[in-house]
């Protein structure tokens, strides 16, 4: 036996469900049809649902804390989006 905690089984839980999570986009990005994408949205939003379960019960314990970022990086990031949106 391993000897995992509780916190890193569920930080490796959370982690797997991110991963799941990109494939899913990945391949609904990538469907021949419409049916097939909605499926695969269906599956996503699914997928997603299962992450923030996890996500708010580590949170709930302390043991994931996402730090909200400076007020100049979220201002930066918004800059970035704004031009890259006048150039589409």
């Amino acid at each position: 036996m391993c000897g995992f905690d509780d916190q890193a089984k569920m930080g490796d839980s959370l982690n797997t469900q991110k991963s799941i999570a990109q494939q899913y986009n990945h391949y609904a990005g990538e469907c021949s049809t419409k049916a097939r994408r909605n499926k695969l949205m269906d599956i996503l939003n699914e997928e997603h649902e299962m992450q923030f379960e996890v996500f708010t019960a580590m949170q709930k314990r302390g043991w994931y804390n996402p730090q909200q970022a400076e007020t100049k990086k979220q201002q930066q990031a918004c800059k970035e989006y704004t031009q890259m949106e006048k150039q589409l």
